[in-house]
């Protein structure tokens, strides 16, 4: 078994307070450039893991959820405000989004696909050229 394929998959918000894990691999990885999504996570673009609602749960801690105006709930840590998950029970009632970003090791499962690719942001294209990296925790160089 790789390290992709490893079982569970787990995360949780950057303060530590909420965890979550799943017992099988996700369905799918995708970026999704939906404009409700960057607003409720204040990013260009969302990764989004997404698993049999079966399979998904939250080991630690107590999620916020907020109602959304199109009947999705979203929830999120309260101390921290990390974006945790996404789901539609009307439209996709067997699915839970997690953001990729919440996982211990989103490296593992890169977004395979693009949704909502009309409503993209014209700068979420990767920067090109020598300044296109910045190693180094000086905040003040990442803006040179």
């Amino acid at each position: 078994m790789t390290e992709s394929e490893s079982v569970p998959i787990s995360g949780g918000c950057l303060c530590g307070a909420i965890r979550w894990e799943a017992d099988l691999p996700p369905r799918a990885s995708v970026l999704c450039h939906c404009d409700t999504c960057r607003r409720a996570t204040g990013a260009g673009a969302v990764g989004w893991l997404v698993f049999d609602i079966a399979v998904f749960r939250f080991v630690r801690g107590e999620p916020q959820t907020y109602h959304t105006d199109t009947q999705a709930d979203r929830t999120f840590c309260s101390t921290c405000g990390t974006p945790l998950t996404y789901h539609h029970s009307a439209d996709r009632p067997g699915d839970m989004d997690v953001t990729s970003g919440s996982a211990d090791a989103p490296d593992d499962r890169p977004p395979t696909k693009d949704i909502f690719v009309e409503e993209k942001l014209t700068w979420t294209t990767r920067a090109e050229g020598p300044h296109s990296r910045c190693d180094t925790n000086n905040t003040r160089e990442i803006a040179q």
